[in-house]
């Protein structure tokens, strides 16, 4: 795998949102992950076997961090940096649902208020349909995760304004 090719895949993982990716060809692996706003790389070379004959000195390939540019939120959307927001995280791996079923209005929106035992959402993990009930009161400033996308365990899917 070429530094050139390591780039591309970088450039599509900033571009496209896609929050990871691997890819492994032979025994060379790369690993991309993005998280909040930065795209961090790890690269797995396998080790020389002992019994081989010794290889000339290779530099070894350069540790990549590409942070993104520090955004300003536009005029109307939340400061997503602000300390004073709560995470709403994901408590099992599964599928996220926004609403009971296909076509019905969704359980919260953006600007909604909620208290304690208020449905937020559904995770669908082994056929079992989860109901996530809101812990805090406070106004939902942003949804994080699209409808019927994949969640992982303590994956933020709501930031909350506080009451």
């Amino acid at each position: 795998m070429t530094i050139e090719e390591i780039r591309e895949m970088i450039q599509m993982v900033t571009s496209t949102g896609v929050a990871e990716l691997e890819v492994q060809r032979g025994d060379n692996r790369v690993w991309i992950k993005r998280t909040a706003g930065v795209v961090t790389q790890e690269i797995h070379m396998p080790q020389q076997a002992v019994s081989q004959a010794p290889m000339p000195v290779q530099q070894p390939l350069p540790q990549v961090m590409v942070a993104a540019p520090a955004a300003t939120p536009a005029p109307g959307e939340p400061d997503l940096t602000d300390p004073s927001l709560e995470a709403v995280k994901s408590p099992i791996v599964g599928t996220f649902y926004e609403s009971p079923s296909p076509g019905s209005d969704a359980f919260v929106r953006v600007g909604d208020s909620i208290k304690p035992g208020k449905v937020l959402c559904i995770i669908e993990s082994m056929k079992l349909m989860n109901e996530i009930e809101a812990e805090i009161s406070g106004t939902i400033v942003k949804r994080l995760v699209q409808n019927g996308a994949p969640v992982e365990y303590g994956e933020v899917m709501f930031l909350v304004k506080p009451n």
